[in-house]
């Protein structure tokens, strides 16, 4: 045995220990640690939450223990209701009729008195007939007839009463169905209880959800206005795009990338349910796409003191005086000037770039749009970096086919120029 445990085992401790060792990989495998991720969207920071095992395997538990408890009392709740009722109706039933049999034996118990009372007054009365008349006698002697013959029928019902095994068989009915009766009804009174506490606390569960989902539903809508306006100084912007707000927002809450956050889900409930539910759901996937559609897209200026030199569109050419369609806008600065990006993405190109661009630097932000930013003199992210907004992707400067210190700044959507003005100008 020493020997075993020498060979296999560290110690005698981890013997003993190595099933529950071996169940907790096993919970382990089952439920490994998780990390889910939530952006913080006014700040741009992200946060990474980790559940460990422990955790998921304890809320896996809580909520089995509860399905059980719920199906459990629901069944008892269910079975026992009608069972108790049925056990009522037969045992009111079988009290009645005792009820009108008891009756019938205490009238019959009272008449067969009256009758037998009424019987010895006359056999007195004819062993005493001396002074009496013979019609007198006769009448006596049909009265005692008659007296006696309903006697007789008294007994008769009175011994069939006594005798009669249903009438036996209703007392023992009635004995056993008032022990059942009373087990069931001490069953009942427990249900009751349960069923008193269950109802309460779906009562104060309500009127938290009615809270919860008018406070949502209110914030949601004043939140939701609030982007609303926002984005409609863009509406006609997007729509010479080809895009629509309603498209924007479904693609917004389908994208994800480790700066904005992950995919939004729509929610789809029960047609049965209050309609109050699903409403609120479509309330909520619409901000969030909007809250997201205004992170994401690159609203603002990328330099802190902006001052436009050349809008975007056709303008004379700086070096031959010809129009020729500026596919940007400049702003003015000195070399070494900070460049920032204006939203989240990620760093697509970083380097010399033909066509006049001079050393340049493009960022893709998602959904299709990217910003770029040409002339500069020095680049300070390289191709691939994730960059937030307010983040320097470079300095100033006046490289390629330039005439001076300026920043040369585009919006693309599917790597197209567009007049990225409203952008700037939130």
């Amino acid at each position: 045995m020493i020997n075993f445990i020498t060979r296999h085992f560290t110690s005698l401790w981890a013997l003993i220990t190595s099933p529950f060792r071996a169940m907790w990989r096993l919970i382990c495998k089952i439920f490994p640690p998780r990390e889910f991720t939530v952006m913080d969207t006014p700040r741009g920071n992200v946060y990474t939450f980790r559940q460990n095992s422990f955790w998921r395997f304890t809320k896996f538990c809580g909520k089995i223990g509860l399905i059980i408890w719920a199906t459990w009392s629901t069944y008892v709740f269910i079975y026992h209701r009608p069972l108790l009722q049925k056990r009522t109706q037969q045992l009111e039933s079988v009290k009645a009729l005792h009820t009108r049999q008891m009756t019938d034996l205490q009238t019959y118990m009272k008449k067969y008195s009256e009758l037998t009372k009424n019987l010895n007054v006359i056999d007195d009365k004819i062993l005493n007939s001396d002074e009496m008349t013979d019609k007198e006698k006769e009448e006596l002697m049909n009265s005692r007839v008659k007296t006696w013959g309903e006697l007789d029928f008294l007994r008769t019902r009175l011994t069939e009463m006594f005798t009669n095994d249903d009438y036996t068989a209703e007392y023992t009915k009635l004995s056993e169905l008032s022990a059942e009766f009373e087990l069931t009804r001490a069953e009942n009174e427990e249900l009751k209880k349960r069923d008193a506490l269950l109802i309460e606390s779906m009562q104060k569960i309500n009127d938290a959800d009615n809270k919860i989902v008018n406070l949502v539903s209110k914030l949601t809508a004043e939140n939701t206005e609030e982007l609303k306006n926002h984005m409609k100084t863009i509406n006609n912007t997007i729509a010479s795009l080809g895009l629509t707000q309603k498209v924007l927002i479904r693609n917004a809450n389908k994208y994800s990338n480790p700066l904005v956050g992950s995919a939004f889900s729509p929610i789809e409930f029960d047609k049965e349910l209050d309609p109050k539910y699903q409403k609120l759901a479509d309330d909520l996937e619409l901000w969030h796409g909007l809250s997201k559609l205004n992170t994401i897209l690159p609203f603002g200026a990328p330099v802190e003191k902006a001052r436009i030199t050349s809008n975007y569109g056709v303008r004379n050419d700086p070096f031959t005086g010809e129009p020729k369609r500026h596919r940007g806008i400049d702003f003015a600065g000195k070399i070494g000037t900070e460049l920032m990006a204006v939203a989240p993405g990620r760093v697509i190109s970083a380097g010399e770039r033909i066509g006049g661009y001079g050393t340049t630097v493009e960022i893709d932000h998602g959904l299709g749009f990217t910003t770029l930013y040409a002339h500069l003199s020095q680049i300070m992210v390289t191709r691939g970096d994730w960059v937030r907004p307010g983040t320097v992707i470079g300095l100033g400067g006046s490289t390629g086919r330039s005439t001076g210190p300026h920043l040369h700044y585009e919006i693309r959507y599917k790597g197209v120029p567009f007049d990225p003005s409203k952008f700037i100008k939130e």
